[in-house]
């Protein structure tokens, strides 16, 4: 397998002594914070740190592309709206280096100058953005009510959950410090980028089988690791993976580190069985062991699939009436930056219909 260097080290792990984390706060006076806990981030710009207003239209919990698309279309339909982001907005999209599917944009776009433009584009239209956690929400007659950790409510008549999910990560030594540089949860967004250069897939489950199959787009031999004796996967993709030349599975194999310094350069992989170890150089690592929905603030309030993702019906609304969902966070959604833009305008459009179905009880 060949070693490849792309790029230098990026910025942000020039800041933070050569790691990568995520987010990097660069205040004006040139102060660094790593991760900083929300509310120092807003004592030290100056953001509010709960609601200017205490009742708006509608309330959008996450800033990701689902929720500030919904938030400009709301905001153009005359919603007062306000927007809960516990972290960076932008979500998922703002931590991806280069979006190179995202259409209008054929030489693709920074994850994070996408994410800036459509928070920017938002704020255009009068979206209030708070830097704010949810913990809960709850209903009081036609109020939906979402109270915030360390603050009190924001009032609404409406409130949409676009929270998003988070790739599910093995934890091992070096994971962190080389996501995005080497080592990757979405195919569709970064596969295009390792032409001709071998790969390795980490996964057992239909994800793993249908994305490495995927990865053989572009890559001339693809390993894929699983932990078991077995694909667990449906018959269907376990054939076609299989029957692929240019796949090899690995069975009885786990990660027990990623190597780089900046760039991935290597992997130690283990035999379960026997217990060797030794070190693999693929150009790319590819992990396919699931997602997780960030529903735990939900309880039991709203269904939840098996996995965790919201419930919805066909217009996006959950199983609280006035509640919408919209997004990675839903059951069903494909996890694409373009689709929960989709979503976040649809949700947005089907929350206005909600809202003019029940005008009579909307009386502030």
């Amino acid at each position: 397998m060949s070693i490849t260097t792309r790029e230098p080290e990026p910025f942000s792990s020039k800041l933070t002594g050569g790691k990568q984390i995520v987010p990097t706060v660069v205040l004006p006076d040139g102060s660094v914070l790593g991760n900083p806990a929300l509310h120092e981030v807003a004592e030290r710009l100056g953001l509010p740190a709960e609601p200017q207003a205490r009742f708006a239209d509608v309330t959008i919990i996450g800033a990701g592309p689902a929720g500030l698309s919904a938030a400009i279309y709301a905001a153009r339909e005359g919603l007062e709206t306000v927007v809960l982001e516990r972290g960076t907005p932008g979500g998922q999209a703002a931590l991806t280096d280069q979006i190179e599917n995202y259409p209008g944009f054929p030489e693709g776009i920074g994850g994070m100058e996408l994410s800036n433009q459509l928070k920017a584009q938002a704020e255009r239209y009068g979206v209030e953005i708070v830097l704010a956690e949810a913990e809960r929400i709850e209903s009081d007659g036609p109020y939906r009510l979402v109270r915030t950790v360390g603050s009190e409510e924001s009032n609404s008549w409406a409130v949409l959950v676009a929270t998003g999910s988070d790739y599910r990560r093995l934890g091992v030594p070096g994971e962190e410090e080389l996501i995005g540089r080497g080592i990757h949860y979405c195919a569709t967004c970064d596969a295009p980028l390792y032409q001709g250069e071998e790969l390795v897939a980490v996964g057992g489950g239909n994800t793993a089988a249908e994305e490495g199959v995927f990865l053989t787009k572009f890559a001339p031999k693809v390993t894929l690791l699983v932990r078991g004796d077995k694909l667990d996967a449906s018959k269907i993709l376990v054939d076609k993976l299989i029957s692929s030349t240019k796949v090899e599975v690995r069975y009885h194999t786990v990660v027990k580190e990623f190597q780089g310094d900046g760039m991935l350069t290597g992997i130690v992989v283990q035999d379960t069985e026997s217990g060797e170890e030794e070190t693999i150089h693929p150009a790319g690592a590819f992990i396919f062991i699931g997602m997780i929905p960030n529903t735990q603030f939900l309880g039991d309030k709203i269904e939840l699939d098996d996995w965790g993702f919201v419930v919805t019906e066909g217009n996006l609304q959950t199983t609280i009436p006035g509640v919408f969902a919209c997004g990675d966070v839903r059951a069903g959604s494909t996890k694409q930056v373009a689709s929960a833009v989709g979503e976040g305008a649809t949700a947005a459009l089907m929350i206005r219909e909600y809202l003019k179905a029940r005008a009579d009880q909307f009386v502030a």
